[in-house]
């Protein structure tokens, strides 16, 4: 079935420019340096803002989806927690799944996936800064397994990036334990040749 079936397509807030920083403001505003498609939402850091205009603020909920429309690299993040008043840069789109027969975390991972990423690389538009139209996200064609195979694939997936933060951070030790040892032995030499240029002296 296609998204628009499943669930409503909408705009970020219509920020004009730069968004402002109003800290105390207790407004939060999500921009497309706060999100990942391995971590989600970075919550440390979103700056706090101020709304200028009359449009009622499209207030973020914990089950909503951001979908980052412009760029190279088109993806989905879900929001899980909230405890925060926040609305999002007009550079995504907001998902909110309306049918009890999908998961949104389903939807992020499905989106997230190469059949939809090669269709997205095929339907962006503009020739610097690419984006998508919201007709092309709308018309998406997503599959809808049965809840109990979503949680399997969830199940799955969740593991898989586990294992791979794992894996990476094993990576990062051995390259700091072989860039230690390396130092190690340049300051021995060094120390060496220090020591035997001044028997030399003597």
């Amino acid at each position: 079935m296609k998204l628009a079936d499943i669930a409503t397509v909408s705009s970020g807030h219509p920020f004009r420019g730069k968004i402002p920083e109003k800290p105390g403001s207790g407004i939060y505003a999500i921009q497309m340096k706060d999100v990942s498609p391995e971590d989600g939402v970075c919550w440390d850091s979103v700056i706090e803002t101020e709304l200028i205009g009359k449009k009622h603020p499209d207030w973020l909920a914990p089950g909503d989806i951001l979908f980052v429309a412009r760029g190279s690299f088109n993806y989905a993040v879900l929001i899980e927690e909230m405890g925060k008043q926040a609305i999002c840069a007009p550079h995504f789109y907001i998902l909110r799944v309306n049918d009890s027969s999908l998961l949104p975390a389903f939807l992020v991972w499905q989106l997230n996936q190469r059949p939809l990423q090669n269709y997205f690389d095929s339907a962006a538009e503009g020739s610097v800064t690419k984006s998508i139209r919201r007709s092309i996200l709308e018309h998406t064609e997503i599959i809808v397994p049965t809840i109990e195979k979503q949680n399997q694939i969830l199940g799955l997936y969740r593991t898989i990036m586990r294992e791979k933060k794992l894996c990476a951070e094993l990576i990062s030790n051995a390259d700091k334990l072989m860039h230690a040892l390396a130092c190690g032995l340049t300051a021995g030499k060094t120390l060496q040749t220090v020591n035997t240029h001044r028997e030399s002296q003597l």
